[in-house]
């Protein structure tokens, strides 16, 4: 899979010549980073659009919290939170995911207008999940998934996290396959702060290739996570807020659009929106300089220089080591 065809295109979709970026709208009381303060129909479709608005492809709707040690919402309550809100953006035009994982939420969900399913488990928590998705066709996010993160079922013990989440993503890949759920309709998120610590999510970050040879797209939703609290705080400091880490998210974008991302998920939209434009930007350029002809432009500009000359160094240059490869 070519960085190019894993990123832009996943069947039931829109197609983007670039990372694109998937806004958060949390239907709930007691989300990590915002505190409920979308939690009425009205406020979270209005705050749905103002992220369209600020460069947002997709909005993922959800009305359960995930952080650690939160209590499972019934039901009724899911539904009641989420579906009206899918409605409502799905009617003004906006690519809605359902952030899910219940079946029979996603099926409401899809019926009112929602084009993609994000289930942190991976169809694990409801067994109903792979077969309604695959009857329906939508497209469908496969996160890793160690269990619920209550009464301290954490689970994040691991020898090597990158072999260990790529072999446990490709096996539940598998299984979503055989359940019926097509391939070109599978997206891959390595579940960055579930089950998992700060090293383990940015040694996850740092090999994103590895990520990307499962041959699905990739979905990395790092924003306002723990671990960028911790790098932002230092060995000693106490983390910043988490609505105090969108520069460090916009960061992030960045980085995981220039690997190959299909898609980045993020409550701030702007400042990423930005980034992966900039992302997309110098792949362009670095596509132009390789474009055929740009060696014989540069040997016609050294073939001007005095006999005996050498061409300048590049500014602030650096002697090569052996090993420097990996340190860049």
């Amino acid at each position: 899979m070519s960085k190019q065809s894993g990123r832009g295109r996943v069947s039931g979709l829109p197609e983007w010549d670039r990372c694109a970026v998937m806004g958060v709208v949390n239907v709930t009381p007691d989300s990590f980073s915002d505190g409920g303060r979308f939690f009425d129909t009205t406020a979270a479709v209005k705050h749905g659009l103002e992220l369209v608005a600020e460069g947002a492809d997709l909005v993922d709707v959800g009305g359960e919290s995930t952080r650690p040690g939160a209590t499972r919402v019934d039901e009724a309550e899911e539904l009641k939170r989420v579906v009206p809100v899918v409605q409502g953006l799905a009617s003004e035009g906006v690519a809605v995911s359902v952030d899910t994982m219940r079946a029979s939420v996603a099926e409401r969900a899809l019926a009112a207008g929602a084009a993609l399913v994000n289930d942190v488990s991976g169809g694990l928590a409801d067994p109903a999940m792979i077969p309604m998705v695959a009857g329906t066709g939508a497209p469908f996010v496969v996160m890793h998934w160690r269990g619920f993160l209550e009464g301290g079922n954490v689970k994040g013990v691991y020898d090597d996290v990158v072999a260990e989440v790529v072999d446990e993503l490709h096996a539940r890949v598998e299984a979503v396959l055989a359940g019926g759920v097509t391939p070109d309709r599978i997206v891959v998120d390595p579940g960055l702060g579930f089950s998992k610590d700060a090293e383990h999510d940015l040694v996850l970050l740092a090999h994103l290739d590895r990520l990307l040879g499962l041959g699905h797209p990739l979905l990395v939703a790092a924003s306002r996570k723990r671990f960028l609290g911790r790098v932002l705080a230092g060995p000693e400091g106490a983390p910043p807020p988490a609505r105090e880490r969108d520069a460090a998210t916009a960061a992030v974008s960045a980085l995981a659009a220039h690997a190959g991302a299909w898609a980045v998920r993020v409550h701030e939209v702007r400042a990423t929106a930005d980034a992966v434009r900039v992302a997309r930007a110098m792949e362009e350029a670095r596509a132009a300089g390789n474009a055929p002809g740009t060696d014989g432009k540069r040997a016609a500009h050294d073939s001007h220089l005095t006999p005996g000359a050498h061409a300048p160094s590049p500014a602030h240059s650096t002697p090569h080591t052996p090993g420097s490869e990996g340190a860049r």
